[in-house]
């Protein structure tokens, strides 16, 4: 087990080495606007599962829920919404 942890730092380390400075920071920006994405998305579903609790609609906040949010955006929104309603 510890050596396919170790073999696969060092192929990322190896890869991280082969890319110059622009792909990394490209790279670092998009990783860093995801995880934006997805803590927002948290914050939301967390807010629908309070004001959604007054009126009976249950909304779970999981991973799955959290990461079709932050990558589909309102259409995301518009799916949680209507599964939450109609389940």
């Amino acid at each position: 087990m510890n050596v396919i942890i170790l073999a696969t730092v060092g192929v990322v380390l190896l890869l991280l080495l082969m890319l110059d400075k622009k792909q990394i920071q490209n790279g670092a920006e998009r990783l860093s606007v995801f995880w934006f994405r997805l803590a927002f998305a948290f914050l939301l579903l967390f807010a629908m599962n309070i004001a959604g609790g007054f009126i009976g609609i249950y909304v779970p906040v999981n991973i799955a829920s959290g990461l079709i949010l932050a990558i589909l955006g309102i259409p995301g929104f518009v799916s949680l919404c209507t599964l939450a309603v109609f389940l």
